[in-house]
């Protein structure tokens, strides 16, 4: 009898330490974008260095459309973390544009990196202007992503109509440059950060010279209408193979998200890894290292901090207003 109760409680302690190591034990989704932008393998690469620096913790990067999507996926709980341009932010606490069905409970964690709108051509189509788009085949990016939202704005600035003035496909970077080789599109539009590995395929493809053009013009406009998240920026020539001078062009920031109702000490780690740890993510590529503490003003954010990141800010004395 002794020995049946000695097993039964030795049953007992066992499950309860599964239990215990079972409610420890965390698995995140960190929503990215396509493979061939900077956002997924940055997303995989901060993922890794989770489980690495937080116990019981498993992160992984999801393939996704993009900003719009990952703010949708936030929204709605299907995603812990999330990367996304502040436009598409702004337009999601807001419930614009893309979100006109209701505002999202949204929160930044940490300014990233400037992202540079990118409007690729190749000598050959007769395109030297976003205006000589017009009754031309263009991509402006994948459904559910930012780009889509600030290529649409760039048109409209430029005086085009979306919808009337080019034959508009809704590609992702990957399939927009094997589109241009095929001659099945004319252009396309994809914002991301410095350099991204789909055009570095395009620029060294034999016979082909790509052709970035000049958008800054329209920036004035686009603030007027849309506000100050958007910025003056300039590709360097020396980014990809075959430019001849440096694209003048429209930056917006990147910023690390979360659900409002997320962890105070979750948004607190998130925040604190992103900052501390950019050097290791750098490995993976090296926007992060433009991750960097004096950049975390709300200006750039965009949205509403969360107060786990407000915390560490007020720890490291970073002034964020």
């Amino acid at each position: 009898m002794k020995l049946g109760r000695l097993l039964a409680l030795c049953l007992i302690a066992v499950a309860g330490v599964s239990t215990a190591e079972a409610q420890q034990s965390k698995q995140l989704s960190i929503a990215t974008g396509g493979t061939g932008g900077v956002y997924y393998p940055l997303g995989g690469g901060f993922g890794n260095i989770l489980g690495k620096e937080l116990a019981g913790v498993t992160a992984t990067a999801q393939v996704t459309g993009g900003s719009v999507a990952n703010l949708q996926l936030i929204g709605s709980g299907k995603a812990d973390i999330c990367f996304t341009q502040v436009d598409a932010a702004w337009d999601a606490i807001n419930g614009l544009d893309k979100f006109a069905n209701g505002k999202l409970p949204i929160r930044a964690l940490a300014v990233m990196y400037a992202n540079y709108m990118h409007v690729v051509t190749v000598e050959g189509t007769g395109i030297s202007k976003v205006e000589d788009m017009k009754g031309r085949r263009v991509s402006t990016g994948s459904p559910g992503s930012a780009t889509e939202v600030f290529a649409l704005r760039v048109i409209e600035a430029a005086g085009l109509d979306k919808d009337k003035d080019m034959t508009r496909e809704r590609l992702g970077v990957a399939e927009s440059v094997n589109a241009v080789k095929d001659k099945k599109i004319d252009a396309f539009f994809f914002v991301v950060g410095l350099p991204t590995s789909s055009i570095i395929d395009l620029a060294v493809t034999p016979n082909t010279k790509i052709k970035l053009l000049d958008h800054g013009q329209y920036l004035d406009k686009m603030i007027a209408k849309y506000g100050n998240i958007y910025a003056a920026g300039a590709i360097p020539k020396a980014t990809y193979t075959g430019m001849e001078a440096d694209a003048k062009g429209i930056t917006v920031w990147n910023i690390m998200a979360v659900n409002a109702n997320t962890d105070d000490q979750l948004a607190y780690d998130l925040t604190r890894i992103m900052l501390e740890k950019r050097d290791d993510l750098a490995l993976v590529h090296k926007e992060a290292l433009n991750i960097k503490a004096e950049l975390q003003t709300s200006d750039r954010a965009g949205i509403p901090w969360h107060p786990g990141a407000l915390k560490y800010f007020k720890e490291k004395g970073i002034k964020v207003e």
